[in-house]
Order: C-alpha cells, then structure tokens, then sequence
C-alpha cells in the first residue's frame, strides 16, 4: 500500500524531473541515459555480470545503486595498497588518497590518472557527479566539492564496487 507521503514524494521527484527537462532539454530517463554512453573495453551482458558479482555489486556497479551508509569494512581500511573495481579489476585509487569523510562511505581526494569517468546524475532530481570505471562503466559512486586539499574533492564511493589489495612488500 502506497501512502500518502510516498505518493507525494513520488508526484514532487517526477515534477522535478519534468522540470528539468524543460529548463534543460536533458531528460532523465535511465534509457535515455545509457544512449549517450561510451563503449567501455569490458563489456558483459547483464547474464555475465551477474555470474561474476554478487547480487549487491550488480545493483550497486550496473544498475547505479548505492550501498548502506557504514556497511562496508573498506571505509575503515587505511592500511598501504591499491582500491579496484571489483567488476573489471582496474586499479581506480591509491591508499594514500584515501581519507576518513565520516560519511559511512571510503572517500578519496583523487582517483589514479585516467582511472574513473564521470557523467551527470539526476536521479535525485539536482545534478550530482556520478563516477563510474573508465575499463568497464561500472558506478562507483559520486563526487562532491567538500573534500580536502589538495583538490578540494571528495570521491564517495561505494565500497561494495571496489576490492582492497595490500601493498606487497619490496
């Protein structure tokens, strides 16, 4: 059963998606969306993903959902090492980036050189910065203004779209 609130959150986000279309000329459906994306060197069919991911990477990495704010053991991860996507494995972050935003999500004030894309998100109706993988687009999460120097960024990624390797010893 729907309620009442429900029903007039729903009414306010699809005004303000008719709005934006109107005042941009941009419009914010997911088909939409995936008719201007690039062609990523790693490409599956939603099938192959799904053997590879588990049932949260898959929302979270191809269907650009987002985990739970401090549900994943990376955000307290400090320890030397690289961050990767866990769909395609590409090295996306060095630890030595990585910051504590206090957000539940691991943050980083840079990604590694050509590592991460980005693309317009108006699922919430405003624009935010989505990230995704430059190897195969898989959401990663955003990017915000708020973050430290040097770049005054704040890459907030879901935890569940990357794995940690530790930094091996020389």
């Amino acid at each position: 059963m729907i309620t009442r609130r429900a029903f007039g959150f729903a009414s306010l986000a699809a005004a303000g998606a008719g709005l934006h279309q109107v005042v941009t000329g941009k419009s914010v459906s997911p088909a939409r969306a995936k008719e201007g994306r690039k062609a990523f060197k790693v490409t599956k069919s939603d099938s192959e993903w799904r053997s590879i991911l588990s049932p949260t990477q898959f929302h979270v990495l191809r269907k650009h959902g987002t985990e739970p704010s401090g549900s994943s053991p990376l955000d307290k991860v400090y320890d030397p090492g690289t961050y990767h996507c866990a769909g395609c494995d590409q090295a996306l972050y060095d630890s030595k980036t990585k910051f504590n935003s206090r957000t539940g999500w691991p943050s980083f004030w840079k990604p590694i050189e050509g590592a991460v894309g980005t693309s317009t998100d108006y699922k919430l109706v405003y624009p935010r910065t989505e990230v995704h993988c430059s190897r195969c687009g898989g959401h990663l999460g955003h990017v915000f203004k708020d973050g430290p120097a040097p770049t005054g960024l704040r890459y907030c990624m879901n935890g569940v779209a990357m794995k940690f390797e530790p930094k091996k010893d020389a």
